[in-house]
């Protein structure tokens, strides 16, 4: 008989890391939290840590991949079943299950890009990252007004590039003053720039 395998997997130990950093992240910060308190989260050594990941930085990179990974792949199969602008919207602020650390944390999201952001040589990888979500976006939003027979008529990265901004924007304005940004903020504009668009009163 085989003896049942109880080391993780290279990928099962890159997840464990990659979840361990997202709760140690969120509790004292990306800046202040460290490869030993991160590697002591996900109960594994410095070695394991080094064996996946050259630096916190490209721990931060990955976190952010898949970050991108999980969203494509789940805004399109959203896309697919609520193909009409109102219905995507309804269906996101439905969401509350996904299994992605920074969709769940918008701060760390944030922190994660703004750190990654201060290494020079790791900035072409965010920006083709920005490109990318701005591309998917734009994307989405335009099948969806296409499906609504809209005459609106937006160059989609452009749309993107709005939408992705104005998102961005928004959680910036929520972890300023809540008080005054409700947590559905972003999605409540969409709506309202929906109603503008497709001249919807």
């Amino acid at each position: 008989m085989s003896r049942e395998r109880t080391r993780p997997t290279r990928d099962e130990t890159r997840q464990r890391l990659i979840d361990a950093a997202a709760h140690v992240f969120a509790e004292i910060g990306v800046a202040g939290a460290s490869v030993e308190q991160i590697t002591a989260a996900a109960g594994f050594s410095r070695g394991a840590f080094y064996s996946n990941f050259s630096s916190k930085e490209e721990l931060a990179v990955a976190m952010l991949d898949d970050h991108l990974a999980v969203s494509q792949t789940y805004n399109r199969a959203l896309l697919a079943r609520h193909p009409d602008a109102l219905g995507f919207v309804d269906a996101l602020r439905e969401d509350a299950g996904r299994d992605d650390p920074l969709h769940r944390n918008p701060l760390l999201q944030v922190e994660l890009m703004l750190h990654v952001a201060r290494t020079p040589e790791l900035r072409p990888v965010l920006g083709q990252h920005l490109r990318t979500m701005r591309h998917l976006v734009g994307e989405i939003a335009t099948a969806t007004m296409r499906t609504e027979h809209s005459v609106v008529d937006i160059e989609p990265d452009l749309l993107g590039i709005a939408i992705v901004a104005l998102e961005d924007g928004l959680r910036l304005h929520r972890m300023i003053d809540p008080e005054s940004t409700s947590p559905d903020a972003f999605l409540d504009v969409l709506e309202m720039l929906h109603r503008l668009l497709t001249s919807e009163r």
